[in-house]
């Protein structure tokens, strides 16, 4: 009986250490913060959605100038000359959406922009990460910046700064 509650024992233990998972979690946005190169596009992609911005806003106070304007001669104008006016208020509006569509919409310039700066730095973080999880045999890592719920984390298994370092950045106080 002796040798089956041991034999039991062991089968137990064994399971368990077969079903337990190496896990640790990082901070992708810390760690995207240590890297120069990624503040550097993110500055740039600042600087091309402030002008843009500008444009759409310049656009829309034209049609607000336009619609003040028509306002203003409503009374004086005949049913037809409301309508051309009212006509090329829709149409200037209309331009000025599609161009602010067409600029930060989905899939717009500021998207392709982004995709064009920031993506190789995101794959390269990811391959780092990739590499770091099979060399230190771990299961999952989770990123607790990325809306994945971490109520508690031991700092121990935080791989935010081993990532940084694996980068060729130094870890600490993030780049400003």
């Amino acid at each position: 009986m002796k040798k089956y509650i041991i034999a039991l024992f062991v089968v137990i233990m064994y399971s368990a250490s077969a079903y337990a998972q190496r896990l640790a979690y990082l901070d992708s946005e810390y760690i995207l913060k240590h890297i120069p190169d990624y503040k550097s596009a993110q500055k740039q992609l600042d600087n091309i959605s402030s002008v843009w911005q500008k444009e759409i806003d310049a656009k829309f106070q034209e049609v607000e100038k336009m619609y003040k304007s028509y306002q203003a001669d409503q009374v004086l104008l005949s049913e037809e000359m409301r309508k051309r006016r009212e006509n090329e208020i829709i149409d200037k509006e209309k331009a000025a959406k599609d161009y602010q569509k067409l600029k930060f919409g989905y899939e717009g310039d500021l998207f392709k922009e982004r995709v064009k700066l920031i993506k190789p730095i995101q794959d390269r973080v990811a391959a780092t990460i990739k590499e770091y999880a099979e060399t230190e045999d771990l299961d999952m890592i989770f990123d607790k910046s990325a809306g994945v719920t971490l109520l508690f984390g031991r700092p121990t298994y935080d791989k935010s700064n081993d990532i940084i370092t694996k980068l060729g950045y130094k870890a600490g106080t993030p780049v400003r």
